[in-house]
């Protein structure tokens, strides 16, 4: 089998599998198992039906970068439940969820899923990185369109989009993301910084909306070059345009460092984070079934096991 790396935008999916299974399932003492039952069904269907040969959870270490928060006060600053002095900020997440995320983590690595995260930077940035430096095709598996940004066929790089549910995935190339929003996807995130985006906590900028946003930057190509445009009084660029673009200048300045994910970061590489699908045998296998009996965890460890079971 030709290798197909596949990333999971980690967060997303347990978010997701939290709020698309019942919480009435519980195990002996009470705490819901429903995200870490979704989750592992998400993976063992994910990862057959898309062929990969290896998979990283993609952490976040830090949901809302100190950086970041610093350019832009207002990132992700609706989803703080707690601000914490010289470290993350602490999101707000259910408890039901919270309480799932330790299990979540034993089972990855009992399953022997890479789980890689970086300090001081989100899954994205994970993401971002793997997907520029893989070498292999890759599919970016998450229910946010910030991460769109990634595609491109030249690299063989796909999003599978969640957000309308598991039974109603969407494989994102060049083409979808053209047709959408009628930009290419390496514009994408000049294209978001300009329309803004409320689920982040983007401004953007007051009076240009998608259509325009789409126009400007097919006239113009990139941010950087309409902003050059829009300070040369000679350029065909409007004077109402001109006058917003003009408006927004602080934002416009700090926010490709806060949209544009991180492509460099110095992560493991895929054999050394051991990415790579194989079966599980052993304590391991022992321990992970055992689990599934103390935890309440019914046939999805099972259906985990059978798409590993696969990978030989």
């Amino acid at each position: 089998m030709p290798h197909r790396l596949m990333l999971l935008d980690t967060a997303s999916l347990y978010f997701r599998a939290f709020y698309g299974v019942p919480d009435t399932i519980r195990r002996a003492d009470g705490t819901p198992v429903n995200a870490v039952r979704g989750l592992l069904d998400m993976i063992a269907r994910l990862t057959t039906d898309y062929q990969a040969t290896h998979l990283v959870a993609c952490w976040d270490d830090d949901w809302r970068p100190q950086w970041r928060v610093d350019l832009i006060p207002s990132y992700k600053s609706h989803r703080v439940a707690e601000i914490v002095a010289g470290g993350p900020d602490i999101e707000v997440v259910p408890e039901a969820l919270e309480a799932q995320i330790p299990m979540i983590r034993r089972v990855l690595e009992l399953a022997g899923i890479a789980v890689v995260g970086a300090a001081e930077h989100e899954a994205d940035d994970v993401v971002g990185t793997y997907a520029s430096q893989a070498g292999v095709p890759v599919d970016v598996v998450t229910g946010d369109r910030d991460l769109f940004q990634v595609v491109s066929d030249d690299r063989g790089v796909r999003v599978i989009y969640t957000a309308r549910g598991m039974r109603n995935l969407e494989v994102v190339t060049d083409a979808v993301i053209v047709g959408k929003y009628r930009v290419l996807p390496e514009q994408y995130a000049d294209y978001a910084i300009l329309r803004g985006d409320t689920s982040d906590g983007l401004p953007g900028v007051t009076g240009i909306g998608e259509k325009t946003a789409a126009s400007l930057l097919g006239e113009y190509g990139t941010l950087e070059l309409l902003l050059e445009a829009a300070a040369d009084s000679q350029s065909g660029l409007s004077a109402p345009v001109r006058a917003k673009l003009a408006a927004a200048t602080d934002y416009l300045t700090v926010a490709p460092a806060v949209v544009n994910v991180v492509r460099d970061l110095g992560l493991p590489t895929l054999e050394e984070a051991g990415a790579q699908l194989h079966p599980i045998v052993g304590d391991s296998r022992a321990d992970l079934e055992s689990l599934a009996t103390e935890w309440n965890l019914g046939g999805s460890v099972k259906r985990l096991l059978d798409a590993l079971d696969r990978r030989h």
